[in-house]
């Protein structure tokens, strides 16, 4: 854990990372979707499930973001090519690269699949581990039919942290991914997840802390 958090954020923390993954056994599939992240090493994850046999192409879906704004390249292509020094061939890849929220992620990576004639029933989508549970229960809504499977790279909360995705960048995320999986089923947006006690004190502690906005 990072010395330099409070005990009790680092636990709260800690108690949402772990909700937001799903922790799920992956089998081989049609195709593996990576939407957009500010973090490479998700591409890498996906490239070694390719080189696995889970899955015979990528596709990777996303603009520039807030935290990905002043790249030279969309995220979508940056993953490419980091899927692409990992040894993916570029026959392998597909990029998408328009997408600016998890929901044009899902419309124009099925957009795109559909163009080439490839309607898959079983897909593998790579995210970052906070981001598992939301895109998750945003498949299960606006992508029905379709047996998903979510993954991310295999990394304890307390090994996360880079430069650039510090505690804070990290933390503000997860609560703001968490105020969506509260928000976003009521907007028709997500599937309805369960939620403990122990994941909204976490939840709560947190936004008092200063790393959220209250529940409305």
């Amino acid at each position: 854990m990072p010395e330099f958090l409070p005990d009790k954020i680092r636990d709260s923390a800690a108690c949402l990372w772990h909700y937001h993954r799903l922790d799920q056994v992956i089998d081989p599939a049609e195709g593996i979707l990576v939407f957009g992240s500010n973090d490479l090493r998700v591409a890498g994850h996906a490239s070694d499930l390719f080189h696995r046999g889970f899955g015979p192409w990528i596709l990777f879906s996303g603009n520039r973001g807030r935290l990905t704004e002043h790249w030279s390249e969309t995220e979508a292509e940056a993953m490419a090519r980091t899927a692409r020094n990992c040894g993916v061939p570029p026959e392998a890849i597909f990029i998408e690269a328009n997408a600016t929220n998890t929901g044009e992620n899902i419309r124009f990576s099925r957009a795109l699949l559909d163009s080439r004639g490839l309607r898959p029933q079983r897909l593998i989508v790579v995210q970052k581990p906070y981001m598992e549970r939301r895109t998750f229960a945003a498949l299960e809504v606006q992508w029905p039919g379709v047996r998903f499977q979510v993954d991310s790279p295999p990394l304890r909360f307390e090994d996360y942290f880079t430069e650039n995705l510090t505690p804070r960048v990290v933390i503000e995320a997860m609560t703001g991914d968490f105020q969506r999986i509260l928000d976003y089923p009521a907007k028709g947006f997500a599937s309805v997840q369960p939620v403990t006690k122990e994941v909204m004190t976490a939840y709560d502690t947190l936004v008092a802390a200063g790393y959220g906005k209250p529940t409305t």
